[in-house]
């Protein structure tokens, strides 16, 4: 399938002329719509600029052409705006929702994740996202009238919402909030700020959504093979993978292996792109929306893989899961990792005066909940090599981390 360099505006893209604005008006730029201000004020965040040294699956020094979140993000970003122009979208929203996906994971990637979730079992426990939401309005501190980023609301919308709904209409958890409930600080800040919770987002936060996962299986498999964990000849037992490689050794024959391994990344994503967006062309013509808030209203996302791209997806994350995530060498690591977090929350815990002043700030004005957030929130924006640090200032051994 050809996809064009550029298509006419969807009627159901979202529109920064019509944007619902942001919790404190401010003037409007004059060079700038409201989604490329956001996107610009992602990109100046402290929390993006730490994307760059905090782990994807390898943590920093096991190499330097290993993926970090920073260059995660920035290949989410490409492929996002590539589907937005293709599907006539807008492309700024599309762009600032990449950009701000992974804003709130911990250091260590889902190993930290795990650990600050367990460390804040009796007070509703951790979730990336609601983090990111919580970075983008409360924690960074940039700007002299208001804390954090001040963000449109379809900027916040689609970071909580990339993914589906929250709740129902009448507000009972659904998906993967059902078993333990959506996290308090998006119930927090929707007191503030309604971001209509029981809806969909805009197309663009679900192009930003699925570009992710076009971009995870394609560069996972990149790093699995350049970490030898798996090999092409494994990566055969994937029935696309079968048929790209099989396609690339008839178009170009005697190809050398790592020559081959790029290509399959590029071929990979470029498939994920165009089933995409005739996915998403063909599931347009039948709703027909004429608005975004039509997508926002429909029964289901308007973005997304076709049947058999489904399949293929989920063959490729069946083939990473026990292969990758879960290989020896990389639980090994990421279970020590796991201990640094656990050793830093407990130790803030019993030691808060240890903490930074500015983090100490109003420490003793809530109870143990509030503490224990507090103590997460500094936790998770650490990169990898200052949670490392800090534990090696704090403790007499620091595990190394290392395969």
């Amino acid at each position: 399938m050809a996809i064009a360099a550029g298509c006419e505006r969807a009627a159901y893209a979202a529109d920064p002329a019509r944007s619902r604005g942001r919790l404190r008006p401010e003037p409007p730029s004059m060079s700038r719509n409201d989604f490329r201000r956001d996107c610009d004020r992602i990109i100046h965040s402290s929390a993006f600029r730490r994307l760059a040294h905090k782990t994807q699956v390898f943590v920093f020094h096991e190499g330097d052409h290993f993926r970090t979140r920073l260059t995660h993000t920035l290949e989410v970003v490409q492929i996002a705006r590539s589907i937005a122009r293709a599907l006539g979208l807008d492309e700024d929203l599309a762009e600032g929702l990449a950009l701000a996906h992974d804003l709130g994971h911990t250091p260590f990637g889902h190993a930290g994740e795990r650990a600050l979730d367990a460390c804040l079992a009796d007070c509703g426990g951790f979730d990336h996202n609601a983090q990111a939401l919580k970075i983008v309005t409360a924690l960074e501190r940039r700007y002299p009238d208001f804390d954090g980023l001040n963000l449109t609301w379809e900027t916040l919308e689609g970071l909580v919402k990339h993914n589906g709904p929250l709740t129902d209409r009448a507000g009972a958890p659904v998906g993967r909030y059902r078993k333990h409930g959506v996290p308090q600080p998006i119930l927090d800040y929707c007191r503030i700020q309604d971001l209509e919770l029981w809806s969909f987002a805009s197309a663009e936060a679900q192009v930003a959504a699925i570009s992710d996962d076009i971009a995870y299986n394609a560069h996972d498999i990149d790093d699995g093979l350049r970490a030898e964990l798996f090999t092409l000849t494994d990566l055969t037992a994937v029935p696309i993978v079968e048929t790209i490689i099989a396609a690339i050794d008839r178009d170009v024959p005697d190809l050398d292996d790592a020559r081959r391994a790029h290509e399959i990344v590029r071929r990979l994503i470029t498939v994920g792109i165009e089933d995409v967006v005739a996915e998403t062309r063909a599931r347009a013509a039948a709703l027909a929306p004429r608005s975004v808030d039509d997508v926002r209203a429909a029964a289901g996302p308007l973005v997304g893989f076709s049947a058999a791209m489904e399949q293929g997806d989920a063959a490729i994350k069946g083939f990473l899961y026990p292969r990758m995530y879960r290989h020896p060498r990389v639980m090994r690591i990421m279970s020590d990792a796991e201990a640094v977090v656990r050793d830093l929350f407990a130790h803030f815990s019993r030691n808060p005066a240890d903490l930074p002043a500015d983090w100490r700030e109003g420490l003793d004005d809530g109870g143990l909940g509030f503490r224990a957030r507090r103590i997460a929130d500094y936790i998770a924006g650490m990169t990898d090599r200052f949670a490392l640090v800090e534990h090696a200032r704090l403790f007499p051994t620091t595990p190394e981390l290392r395969g």
